[in-house]
């Protein structure tokens, strides 16, 4: 392992930054220390000075979190990005991975565990605290299941399903897939039969998980 790692540290509470800067700089391993509280800042930093690992906050004014993994990502595929928020829902963790962190912990983690997570995603590794871990692979087999299920549908069903999931109307359905509206209701039962979703929100709610609802980048 280097012995000479730097970060740089993202995070727009001042309290919070001195404290974690305060336990970084413990390690004789982490030998520079950048901060600041803003996304965009962060990535003027990175881009000038290139710090080994970048530990970012996921709730900040300005671009945020989120915004911000990409858009590192994007000027280099090499960043090595370490999430940590006082949010633990698998939601953030999953979209902070698929954003193309290395890695993410809780802000109520354990100390040590921050300079574990710092250590292993600089010699390039992940990191991902065990019980979390957990519960991706669970989050996994589950979607999993459902991706089975979707595909059970028939191709005109999955048109319904994703247009319905979307926030369709039954009617817009039909008109913009020139069938009857009495048609796309009967698909819409069959639908919820074949994935076992009892409501309109259960079936939106399955196709957001499975990453067919589309947004306003899509």
């Amino acid at each position: 392992m280097a012995d000479n790692i730097s970060v740089l540290l993202v995070d727009d509470h001042a309290v919070v930054r001195t404290g974690y800067k305060t336990y970084l700089a413990l390690s004789d391993k982490i030998k520079k220390i950048y901060e600041t509280d803003r996304g965009e800042n962060a990535i003027q930093i990175y881009l000038e000075f290139k710090p080994d690992i970048v530990v970012m906050d996921l709730s900040m004014p300005g671009i945020g979190g989120f915004e911000t993994i990409r858009r590192l990502i994007n000027r280099d595929p090499l960043c090595k990005i370490l999430a940590f928020s006082m949010h633990d829902e698998l939601i953030f963790v999953t979209r902070a991975l698929q954003a193309g962190a290395k890695g993410y912990i809780p802000k109520n983690s354990a100390p040590e565990t921050l300079i574990t997570a710092v250590y292993k995603i600089a010699q390039g590794g992940s990191f991902v605290p065990p019980d979390i871990a957990q519960q991706l692979v669970a989050s996994i087999v589950n979607q999993q299941d459902e991706s089975d299920k979707i595909r059970l549908l028939s191709p005109r069903e999955f048109d319904v399903f994703c247009l319905l999931a979307n926030g369709y109307t039954a009617r817009e359905a039909a008109d913009k897939l020139c069938i009857s509206y009495k048609t796309a209701c009967n698909y819409g039962t069959s639908i919820k039969e074949k994935i076992g979703a009892k409501t309109l929100a259960e079936m939106t709610l399955l196709a957001n998980r499975q990453g067919l609802i589309k947004t306003g980048e899509n």
